[in-house]
């Protein structure tokens, strides 16, 4: 059972996550201010994820999210807030946080980021040579794709742009990051309109209907997403 702690000052929303993430097979544990939250995530080494809200009675989950990244601390982050602004969603992603969901949102949304969410680190922890989503299949030894089975033919960059994807799956990852993590330090520099290709392309490769993606999905004026 993963072990999650929530950071949020709304009761109503506090009774009706933990029941619900609670029938999901999580095990919740409550903090209701800033101050409340450090002691138990001091206190304790087995959290899995942290939801943080971000107005909070004593500061705010942005605040506390940057002084754990700088502790060290690499348990994954997820901020619930009311604010769907743009520079809220870089604010939180840039001060080290894994995925950002606005307010109201489904159960049924908030478990699947959290689940992508746990997958991806446990891969990480495992240190495994092969990275799968549904019936694709990434072998880092051998640098392959597969589909269905069938090997995929991709291009370094187009590789190196879906492995990026699946490795924060659920997570939306701005068009600048993506930028940054294809440019190779080779002086193969990758600029905003080539990006639009290799996503254009991914798509004709992957999805069952390009113009209508189920997995690489573009979040307007921010990023990308791969849902799985």
């Amino acid at each position: 059972m993963h072990k999650l702690l929530l950071l949020e000052d709304d009761i109503s929303l506090i009774d009706g996550l933990t029941y619900g993430l609670e029938r999901q097979g999580f095990d919740i544990v409550v903090a209701r201010t800033i101050k409340e939250a450090e002691k138990l995530v001091e206190g304790s080494t087995g959290f899995d994820l942290l939801l943080f809200d971000v107005t909070l009675p004593d500061g705010n989950g942005f605040t506390l999210c940057e002084r754990l990244r700088r502790s060290g601390s690499q348990v994954p982050i997820i901020f619930l807030t009311a604010s769907d602004e743009e520079t809220s969603v870089i604010r939180g992603l840039d001060c080290g946080g894994d995925d950002y969901i606005t307010k109201p949102f489904k159960l049924g949304e908030l478990c699947s980021r959290i689940r992508a969410i746990l997958r991806r680190c446990d891969r990480e922890n495992a240190g495994g040579n092969i990275l799968c989503s549904g019936n694709l299949r990434i072998n880092y030894a051998e640098g392959k794709v597969t589909l269905e089975g069938k090997p995929l033919e991709l291009t370094g960059s187009e590789y190196r742009l879906l492995c990026l994807l699946l490795q924060n799956s659920g997570r939306v990852l701005p068009r600048s990051v993506i930028l940054d993590r294809l440019w190779d330090g080779c002086g193969n520099f990758v600029d905003d309109n080539t990006l639009s290709v290799y996503v254009r392309r991914l798509r004709e490769k992957l999805e069952n209907d390009p113009s209508r993606p189920e997995h690489l999905k573009t979040v307007r004026g921010f990023g990308y997403q791969w849902k799985e």
